[in-house]
């Protein structure tokens, strides 16, 4: 029988590379994102009929509560199980310096780096907790540990993230849901068109691998969690960020 999965954060970066790895293995996918796109859509199609998996993308802005609910409530309706939760979306600010951030840009990050994978989870976990089986990702930041590099909101929406997985691995594991976290350091996606040289080369130069991550290094890890290979793996923080 197969898995199905949700993704949020599946039309680019590592959540595209999660809903085609999901695929490749034969699991189904609801892809949470936030704008229709014709080459995303050619995208799914493709991965569709090559894997002969389904594929729902579902559009939302992950910072209203009440829009996650009500595809959250369609999703349930499918009847389906839902056997894997991936919070991959995040949103960044443009400004660095605390002062020059406003508190409107600061609760945006918050709400769909910290609030929309609590509310996600809190509904999801309902359905798994019956299952008896279900496991959640949550995709945070190595920044947790390097302040000095990410804005203050980023920053703090994804320590409470990672504090927020080991609760909620120790209060559903009896259900046998397992909750863990992976704390990527400097990715080689699009959040990084905005980063100045100077600072993107002190970064590396600060690892013992001495490079970028790539996409791949966070999907594979991410794979593996989500595998029986993992099953006694709970409540876990996974930094991969080459050595910083």
């Amino acid at each position: 029988m197969s898995k199905n999965a949700i993704v949020t954060g599946a039309r680019s970066g590592i959540g595209k590379a999660l809903v085609a790895a999901l695929a490749k293995e034969g699991i189904n996918v609801w892809a949470i994102v936030h704008r229709d796109d014709e080459e995303y859509n050619s995208f799914i199609d493709s991965l569709q009929q090559k894997y002969d998996v389904w594929i729902h993308m579902i559009y939302i802005d992950l910072s209203k509560e009440e829009e996650i609910k009500s595809a959250v409530k369609n999703i349930i309706q499918e009847k389906k199980s839902i056997d894997i939760l991936i919070n991959a979306a995040g949103a960044v600010s443009s400004n660095r310096l605390i002062q020059m951030t406003s508190i409107t840009d600061m609760r945006y990050v918050i709400e769909v780096n910290f609030f929309a994978p609590i509310i996600l989870s809190q509904l999801i976990s309902r359905v798994m907790c019956r299952q008896k089986d279900g496991v959640i990702i949550n995709i945070t930041s190595a920044s947790v540990w390097n302040v000095d590099l990410a804005q203050l909101e980023y920053i703090a929406s994804k320590a409470a993230l990672d504090a927020a997985t080991r609760k909620m691995a120790k209060e559903w594991g009896q259900y046998n849901v397992r909750v863990n976290a992976i704390s990527p350091g400097l990715t080689n996606t699009k959040m990084l068109d905005n980063m100045e040289d100077s600072l993107k080369s002190m970064i590396i130069n600060s690892t013992s691998l001495k490079r970028l991550g790539e996409i791949d290094d966070v999907v594979n890890l991410c794979m593996f969690l989500i595998d029986d290979k993992s099953r006694y793996i709970t409540g876990q923080t996974y930094r991969i960020d080459g050595g910083m």
